[in-house]
């Protein structure tokens, strides 16, 4: 599967892949996200946005502080992928994917609070998990695992409790 998804030829497809991908990249495009719903979005907005960058943080610790160092599964094979995206990935372990973890982290977490937020978010999450194979970085199994881990922290950082913060002189 890695291999047929990498192989897609069609370069307006691929450019807009990559688009996103390089947003993305070090939880950019998220944390743009959230400045612009917390900036227009009103209380709502600033919940949603405070929710999902927890989730991001709680997401990249999981995927990347931890599984990844547990793991150490080795990239897909240089000769599988096409074309020389693949010359551009880390040199990481490959399980799991942590860009899918931030990405759904983000959009799982934004949803409860801000449902159209969280619909429009799911578009680039989705364009990141399938660039993350069509790229040659990760395999399909990695990404899925990626995901898993973003439903979990943003389940985790919408159900943990508030804790009121008070000032006391």
């Amino acid at each position: 599967m890695t291999q047929r998804v990498a192989a897609w030829t069609s370069s307006s497809v691929h450019r807009a892949l990559s688009a996103v991908e390089e947003m993305a990249e070090g939880t950019k495009l998220w944390c743009g996200a959230a400045a612009l719903m917390a900036w227009r979005g009103g209380r709502r907005g600033r919940t949603a946005a405070a929710a999902g960058l927890a989730a991001v943080a709680v997401a990249q610790v999981a995927a990347n502080g931890v599984c990844k160092q547990l793991a150490e599964r080795p990239r897909p094979p240089r000769e599988w992928i096409p074309h020389d995206e693949v010359e551009d990935r880390p040199e990481s372990s490959s399980f799991p994917s942590g860009h899918t973890s931030a990405a759904v982290a983000f959009t799982a977490a934004v949803a409860p609070s801000w449902p159209l937020a969280g619909a429009l978010c799911a578009v680039p999450a989705a364009m990141v998990a399938v660039e993350r194979v069509q790229s040659g970085a990760h395999y399909p199994s990695d990404v899925a695992t990626g995901a898993a881990i973003g439903l979990v922290a943003a389940w985790l950082t919408r159900s943990t409790p508030r804790v009121p913060l008070r000032l006391r002189p």
